[in-house]
């Protein structure tokens, strides 16, 4: 088989000195250490500014950079080590359960979320209203995720008809509370952050995102689904063996490593 075009490819420059750039964040620099100006960079590595600003937004993206007004790019702290999802047999809102609800809303679920929700569940279609729970998960001051819990009508038949905005969240997580919670599954993929997202979590629309999706199942289907939205420059998810997630950071890896 020939040569693909892809692997004959050369590296581009400013992702060779992103390469280089890493490098001296680790050997060089501290937390929080303002980097030289772009024109001593630039003259330092022998690379046109322009280069040198791709190189710098790469670092940023991943979340080695802070850009910082009146300041200038500064060496970001380690990435933030934070459990991923509710206690093991735990409804989301239970325990010590760190999320903190800021709104819910009734309307149809979007198609994926509503596929997964249709299992188990006869005569359900794609139109049907659900409650809509946003929550947002705070660490050292700063959002490190957004959620959406979607949870079917017919999951808390309990709930009253008339609530005021203020108690229907938390009347909603009540009731899911009565229910016997079966199981529960997740997956993970990377997405790019949605615009109420991005605000969310103080990013821009299509900064990238982990994103986590949580089934929770009751009397035999999909009694809620959560979609949760980590910022993928703050967060590292890890699976454990016992299939939990957490979230570990670079500085963990550099000290099991010396």
């Amino acid at each position: 088989m020939g040569t693909t075009q892809l692997e004959a490819a050369q590296e581009p420059k400013y992702w060779h000195l992103r390469t280089v750039l890493a490098e001296a964040l680790d050997s060089e620099f501290a937390v929080g250490e303002v980097l030289p100006n772009e024109r001593d960079l630039a003259a330092r590595f022998g690379v046109a500014r322009a280069t040198l600003r791709q190189a710098l937004e790469q670092l940023e993206l991943e979340g080695r950079l802070q850009r910082r007004r009146g300041v200038g790019t500064t060496v970001a702290p380690p990435r933030i080590g934070v459990p991923v999802g509710p206690a093991e047999g735990d409804w989301p809102g239970a325990g010590n359960d760190t999320w903190r609800t800021i709104g819910c809303v009734e309307a149809p679920a979007p198609a994926a979320v509503a596929s997964l929700l249709n299992e188990g569940r006869p005569g359900y279609r794609a139109t049907d209203m659900v409650h809509t729970i946003r929550r947002v998960r705070m660490s050292h001051g700063q959002p490190v995720a957004t959620e959406l819990l979607y949870v079917p009508r017919d999951s808390v038949p309990g709930l009253p008809e008339l609530l005021p905005p203020t108690a229907h969240p938390r009347a909603v997580l009540r009731e899911l509370h009565r229910l016997e919670l079966e199981s529960e599954d997740r997956t993970v993929e990377l997405g790019s952050a949605r615009a109420e997202d991005a605000k969310q979590l103080e990013r821009l629309p299509g900064a990238p995102v982990l994103v986590v999706t949580t089934r929770y199942v009751t009397g035999g289907r999909v009694g809620a689904v959560a979609v949760a939205t980590y910022r993928a420059d703050t967060c590292r998810l890890t699976f454990g063996d016992t299939g939990a997630v957490e979230i570990t950071h670079h500085d963990d890896e550099r000290r099991q490593a010396s």
